[in-house]
């Protein structure tokens, strides 16, 4: 067997040592992190829990003072596994890429982090294992925003709810103005349209028809300012806060695929806008004045006037 050929099956540590570069670096390993996922693009998928197995390999940036015996000066392999467990709970995705990549931009964040190896195999799917094997370094990713030292920081965005009279409204361009002149990347959400749409006795069916309103309606506003872009998955969601850009919700996918997502909240875009400005730890929400929102919110939730 080739030297290419044995490394392409080797484990992501031996992968690793062969492709380090010259600067030294410490490197951290998860091996055989078995957990059970609903995870797949195919229909037979859905809803059947599958075995995954994960090894992980962090190069990480060598401590450059005493370790002290503190667990807070290292890189702690729960931060690996936490990585795994947060992704597979923030949304159902249906590619092994998909969550490999989700997971490697979760390490990257840790300060030290230089560049992940993230191996995923379905045990399930066939007589073998199916899996795929991502490299990920930390100049690879795009940045997360940087703060007037030039340091980086998380970004929080502002979501704000618009009701059917503000999508119409002739000074929704004065309005977006308004909302960009804070500085901060802008998330936007709708509800359903005024429209009448089907009614059926399907709660499931009528949940998906009552989510593709909304996206109708979502379409509807950026038609209106040639700034906004609609989006619909976490990924994109993400990446376009990092680019800056303003965004229309579409919240099909992203309800429907996370696990103990508002799907009995499907008809109600407010509801909606809350939960997704609690799932991206918004700056704030604003909805328009008299508008109804639950209690305990965990962003802060500000009006405006109509």
């Amino acid at each position: 067997m080739s030297t290419d050929i044995r490394l392409a099956f080797a484990h992501p540590e031996e992968r690793a040592e062969a492709t380090a570069t010259t600067d030294p670096r410490d490197r951290i390993s998860l091996r055989d992190h078995l957990v059970e996922a609903d995870i797949g693009a195919f229909q037979a998928e859905r809803g059947h829990k599958q075995r995954l197995l994960f090894n992980v390999v962090v190069e990480v940036r060598p401590q450059t003072g005493p370790i002290a015996d503190d667990v807070d000066r290292i890189l702690s392999y729960d931060r690996i596994t936490d990585a795994i467990a947060d992704e597979l709970a923030a949304e159902r995705v249906n590619l092994l890429e998909t969550l490999a990549e989700h997971i490697a931009e979760r390490i990257l964040a840790e300060p030290r982090a230089m560049r992940a190896f993230v191996r995923i195999e379905k045990l399930d799917r066939g007589p073998g294992a199916l899996g795929v094997e991502i490299v990920r370094a930390r100049a690879a990713l795009p940045l997360r925003g940087v703060d007037v030292r030039g340091a980086d920081q998380a970004l929080h965005p502002v979501v704000a709810y618009l009701d059917n009279a503000m999508i119409a409204a002739p000074d929704i361009g004065a309005r977006l103005d308004a909302l960009e002149s804070h500085g901060l990347p802008l998330v936007l959400c709708v509800g359903l349209p005024e429209q009448a749409r089907p009614a059926v006795m399907a709660p499931p069916v009528q949940r998906r028809i009552d989510l593709l309103a909304i996206e109708q309606n979502a379409w509807a506003l950026a038609a209106r300012d040639r700034r906004c872009v609609v989006v619909a998955a976490r990924t994109e969601i993400d990446w376009a806060i990092r680019q800056g850009q303003t965004i229309v919700w579409a919240p099909s996918k992203l309800v429907l695929d996370t696990p103990d997502g508002p799907l009995d909240r499907a008809h109600d875009g407010s509801a909606l806008a809350l939960w997704l400005a609690e799932s991206l730890a918004a700056a704030r929400l604003l909805v328009p004045a008299g508008t109804a929102l639950s209690a305990g919110s965990r962003v802060r939730v500000e009006t405006w006037p109509r």
